[in-house]
């Protein structure tokens, strides 16, 4: 089974997105953007390594650059491309789908994702499967080992952060990052700010030991530790982290929709606007 959306491509990894068929994708991405250096990152799925490491080789033999940020959040991937000359990027990723699926995200040179006519465009490329001769200046693979360091000092020095303040209450936070890509990410990110961090699930290892979405029937380890430990919250992703969930000191999940929700609250009585 194979689903394309504007959310890019998903499919069962044993049998419609295998490391084979993603290099017909890895030529059209190529042919879609703009001469120059293309940015990749996976979620923590093992499938994922098969996948990149394939889309990566063929991106190079048609003279591409690659600067391969290994297991990382997907917006990260969007950060780097922000952040860099990178012409656009893709993220081997199923997001909240089970373990058994792998995806493709595809990430424009102005770090947003593909609108839905590239996406159309892509697709029809891939239809065509067109042989692209072999660059006679083969590209590298350029791994980046510091895109969750860079993309964390970043969010702590954005002007809304009042960084000391918030060092200076010392959270108590629980994390579970369901093994997947924020697995590292997150606990980086709050003990910049001064957390105590509390790990569940923190291994990026693609082993998702609950279900892979944020929903509070989902939570239920994470609502248990954060009362056992006297938190003062608790924090869930998906597999790529690009999804947030808040549990409140009483150990109440109180559901995804409401995460951009506190944090807008926060900010306007912060600042009175």
């Amino acid at each position: 089974m194979l689903i394309r959306s504007i959310s890019g491509v998903r499919g069962l990894t044993e049998t419609h997105l295998t490391a084979e068929s993603s290099v017909v994708y890895a030529r059209a991405l190529h042919q879609l953007l703009p001469e120059g250096v293309i940015m990749a990152g996976r979620d923590s799925r093992p499938s994922g390594e098969d996948i990149i490491q394939a889309m990566m080789g063929e991106l190079t033999q048609l003279g591409r650059t690659v600067i391969q940020c290994g297991i990382v959040p997907t917006p990260t991937v969007q950060f780097m491309v922000h952040n860099t000359e990178a012409v656009g990027g893709f993220i081997v990723t199923a997001s909240h789908n089970p373990i058994e699926w792998n995806g493709l995200k595809f990430v424009r040179e102005d770090s947003t994702f593909f609108h839905p006519n590239e996406c159309e465009r892509l697709f029809e490329l891939v239809d065509a499967n067109t042989e692209l001769p072999d660059s006679g200046d083969p590209g590298i693979i350029w791994p980046e080992q510091n895109a969750i360091q860079k993309h964390v000092i970043a969010c702590a020095s954005l002007k809304c952060i009042d960084l000391n303040r918030i060092q200076r209450r010392h959270f108590k936070i629980v994390i579970d990052a369901v093994n997947g890509a924020g697995a590292h990410a997150l606990p980086v990110m709050l003990e910049s700010l001064g957390c105590e961090v509390i790990e569940i699930n923190c291994e990026p290892d693609g082993e998702f030991t609950r279900g892979t979405e944020p929903l509070p029937e989902n939570l239920k380890d994470l609502c248990q530790a954060v009362t056992s430990h006297s938190a003062d919250a608790g924090f869930a992703v998906d597999p790529d982290a690009d999804r947030l969930a808040v549990v409140n000191e009483k150990g109440e999940a109180l559901g995804e929709e409401y995460t951009l929700v506190l944090a807008a609250d926060g900010y306007l009585n912060d600042t009175g606007k």
